[in-house]
């Protein structure tokens, strides 16, 4: 006769390696928001002041960002990942719309740069829709008890 003892999981905390990774994800979250903040003072010839109109969404998209990977830093089961990533998505596909639908750059010379920063956009629209995808369908398995404990 095989008997087995279910034992209570004991609830840990992020292991080591994945507490640096979160914390690096705060640093150049932070670094890229002081650029945001600065981008069109620095005159940048290609950056138009247009720019200025997008920036609240930029510092929603990082400061949410942020948040997230502090929280990571304590707590980061599955299920709560996917849901933030299904957050932090979600703001990311608002942000490139709306650099879509602003263009806020604007390239000058014989190089294509416009045409390969469109195609760039609707790239990361595409690929961050499949994220949001990929997250949900990993939410719903986690719900669901179809998923495997995280290593």
């Amino acid at each position: 006769m095989d008997v087995t003892t279910e034992h209570p999981r004991k609830v840990e905390g992020p292991k080591p390696g994945r507490r640096v990774g979160y914390a690096v994800a705060i640093l150049v979250n932070a670094v890229f928001l002081y650029v945001v903040n600065n981008l069109v003072d620095w005159d940048i010839s290609w950056i138009t002041d247009d720019f200025s109109r997008l920036v609240w969404l930029f510092n929603l998209s990082l400061g949410v960002t942020i948040a997230v990977n502090v929280i990571y830093l304590f707590f980061d089961p599955p299920w709560f990942k996917s849901l933030a990533q299904i957050g932090m998505l979600s703001i990311s596909l608002i942000l490139a719309v709306r650099l879509w639908q602003v263009f806020p750059v604007e390239f000058t010379g014989d190089f294509p740069w416009t045409g390969i920063f469109r195609v760039a956009l609707v790239v990361g629209i595409v690929g961050v829709s499949i994220g949001i995808l990929v997250e949900l369908v990993k939410l719903i398995r986690i719900a669901a008890g179809m998923s495997q404990p995280e290593a």
